[in-house]
């Protein structure tokens, strides 16, 4: 992105906030990108940037780990592999095998699952892959303290062995020595110590010509002499040679390691950066959770669709101290591409320009922003500033002249694809005059379809926003009766500067407000005053505004208790017809039983009777009563005094009887001869021809 002047980043606290995403950076390399931030005009590298840093938000939001724990600086290290001959030592294989291990967990965790899940932090892996040969190789030499292992080659082995046996030879010889020294008394406090490396005896200078063996010096007050004894000259020697061999043969195998891992270098150097890149990314989810960062939709076009914008330093800042920060909604689009901000000092006109200036920044530098999802927001190709005394004392302008200079820069450089703040445009000279160049500038700046914001107390700039195409104007909201600022933009309609109300209200003598106010003429007064009227009318539709949809809260929240009243009343009838169908069966099953009872006797009187025909008889009497009360049953007539039989065609919605037991229900769907009825909450399969369709009886009126 193109900037207007060099400042423009400072002016606007880019800086501050690049300070704090270094903060969260843990690798050299993360840091150094976060410090060296750019602000993109690319769509698509925006949108990856944006859509990694939202992946990576929602995994510290579900309080998932994401195994990425390097964090060490191996760059030196990795460049020694690419250089013939070159040796890393112990520690520092121990630091690239962690780096190994740290890259294996990050590709075990993206399975096919994640990878689908996360594909924007999937693309940091993309086109690389684990090699589980570095680890090998290098625990095959290095152990876990950093140490070059015994059976690393044959010869060091060998080495190592002959050592052990000449230290330990040393050792019993070096105790009898002492021994004999300490008996004989020549030994000092400090029995023994070592000397370039040598084991030493420490004796009485008054007795060192009694002791053979090679001086290595004394101590500094000149009562103690160290002396290399006789006996273990030879083994000490043999000692040392083999020390020497230890240590080249050490460095010849960590030559060779060095070697055989020089063709991963390139690969190495990819695995640091997949740690650098995820910690960045990792940095950017941190700040976003902190600032309460979002992902606004994105618009390849210059347009400014924000729908509750905080200032991000500001809404950290009351954060902390417990405040609540007003938020920004402004859309800027072709037809309205620059908006005029008037109303009293103090009242947050700045802190609004500058919540709009810094989370474009912000968006285009791959920054989640404190805005409501539902903003959308444009990618634009420069951003000119102007905040502020500009006093330019090295070319010896005044700040008018200054204020000019930059104005021309605007108007020259500005196209459809600029973005650009103006704070108190025409300040700094006569009121008519500044302003008359004020709407010079703003026409030249509408005319190239430039976006912006511009702050101003100017009359004339009000009135002219109203009246040409492209320009609105917007007012800071102001409490005139307790003189407060209220921080909240309106868009839509100019503001008041609240002069002779501040000058009231806070007890300047009346007589010099009424002198002030002939001075000033009658028109200006009088629309200054309109606008003040017109704000606080605004203000009292605003609360009027919150009472009604407070209102309007509470007539949702009555709906759904009404409609819950009326599915529980739903769920009881249900549960009633179904103790009903339930009372059928239970009637079934004791007439039924009754039944089996009587039929047995039947049976027996059939065996023992010589007439035949009075058996015969009872059991015709028995089956034709049966016949009688399934007519005259209970349900059948509660069902024919609610429904009444309509010869009618059976078709799907209709209400139908069951011919067998009475029950209704409604025709939820036809499958060729059979119809599926839905009788209570229990749907059944029933044949066509064992239907009838009814229509309920009105309620007879009771009396």
């Amino acid at each position: 992105m193109r900037l207007y002047p060099e400042t423009a980043l400072t002016q606007l606290e880019f800086d501050k906030v690049r300070a704090l995403l270094e903060g969260h950076c843990k690798t050299l390399y993360a840091k150094q990108k976060a410090e060296e931030l750019r602000i993109h005009t690319k769509k698509e590298y925006i949108e990856l940037e944006l859509k990694q840093s939202f992946e990576f938000k929602s995994i510290l939001e579900q309080s998932q780990y994401f195994p990425n724990d390097f964090t060490q600086p191996l760059h030196k290290e990795i460049k020694l592999l690419s250089i013939p001959g070159a040796l890393i030592t112990g520690e520092q294989w121990l630091l690239i095998r962690k780096l190994a291990e740290n890259t294996s967990s990050i590709f075990r965790w993206f399975d096919q699952e994640r990878r689908l899940a996360f594909p924007g932090l999937t693309k940091v892996i993309e086109g690389s892959y684990y090699e589980k040969a570095v680890i090998e190789m290098i625990d095959e030499v290095i152990d876990e303290q950093g140490t070059v292992k015994d059976n690393a080659s044959a010869d060091l082995q060998r080495i190592r062995m002959s050592l052990f046996r000449k230290r330990n030879e040393l050792r019993r010889m070096f105790e009898k020595v002492i021994s004999k020294l300490a008996k004989a008394g020549y030994t000092a406090d400090i029995d023994e110590s070592f000397s370039n490396g040598r084991r030493v005896v420490a004796v009485f200078s008054e007795h060192k010509r009694q002791v053979k063996g090679i001086l290595h010096g004394e101590s500094d007050s000149r009562k103690t002499a160290f002396i290399e004894p006789e006996e273990t000259i030879d083994l000490n020697n043999q000692v040392f040679t083999l020390e020497n061999e230890e240590t080249k043969e050490v460095q010849r195998v960590l030559r060779q390691l060095t070697a055989r891992i020089a063709v991963y270098a390139s690969l190495l150097e990819q695995y640091l950066i997949i740690a650098g890149e995820f910690d960045f990314i990792r940095a950017k989810a941190k700040l976003a959770v902190e600032m309460n960062g979002q992902l606004p939709e994105l618009s390849d076009k210059a347009h400014i669709h924000l729908v509750n914008a905080y200032h991000p330093l500001l809404y950290l800042y009351n954060k902390t101290a417990g405040k609540n920060t007003i938020p920004v909604t402004l859309t800027l689009d072709d037809k309205n591409r620059i908006l005029v901000i008037s109303g009293p000092n103090a009242g947050g006109k700045t802190v609004t320009m500058k919540t709009i200036g810094l989370n474009q920044l912000l968006l285009q530098s791959g920054l989640l922003v404190p805005v409501s999802p539902d903003s959308q927001m444009g990618i634009f190709k420069q951003l000119f500033i102007h905040i502020g005394d500009t006093q330019n004392l090295e070319f010896e302008l005044s700040t008018y002249s200054s204020h000019l200079l930059h104005m021309k820069y605007f108007i020259e450089s500005a196209n459809g694809k600029t973005m650009f703040f103006i704070d108190e445009l025409g300040s700094g000279s006569d009121p008519n005059l500044g302003g008359a160049f004020a709407e010079v500038i703003m026409e030249e700046l509408a005319r190239r379809h430039s976006f912006g914001v511009v702050t101003t107390h100017y009359l004339n700039l009000k009135v002219m926003a109203n009246r040409t195409q492209g320009i609105i104007n917007g007012a800071m909201q102001f409490d005139e009766v307790n003189l407060q600022p209220m921080y909240k933009l309106i868009v839509g309609k100019p503001g008041s500067s609240y002069t002779f109300a501040i000058a009231e209200r806070i007890g300047l003598p009346q007589h010099l407000i009424n002198r002030a106010r002939k001075l000033v003429d009658e028109d200006h007064f009088k629309l200054d005053r309109l606008l003040n009227r017109t704000e606080q009318d605004l203000q009292q539709l605003e609360q009027e505004k919150k009472q009604l949809h407070k209102l309007l809260r509470e007539n949702d929240r009555l709906k759904k208790e009404m409609e819950t009243v009326m599915d529980k009343e739903r769920h009881r009838q249900q549960i009633e017809l179904l103790k009903n169908q339930n009372k059928v069966t239970e009637e079934r099953l004791v007439y039924l039983k009754d039944m089996e009872r009587k039929l047995k006797q039947i049976v027996l009187d059939w065996k023992k009777a010589e007439n035949k025909q009075d058996v015969i008889k009872n059991l015709q009497n028995l089956l034709f009563k049966q016949k009688e009360a399934i007519v005259v049953n209970k349900l059948a007539k509660k069902v024919d005094l609610k429904y009444k039989e309509m010869n009618q065609h059976i078709e799907v919605g209709s209400l139908v009887k069951l011919k067998k037991n009475y029950q209704v229900g409604e025709v939820k769907e036809i499958r060729g001869k059979r119809a599926i009825v839905q009788i209570g909450i229990l749907p059944m399969n029933v044949d066509l021809v064992d239907l009838v369709v009814v229509e309920k009886l009105p309620e007879p009126i009771s009396k």
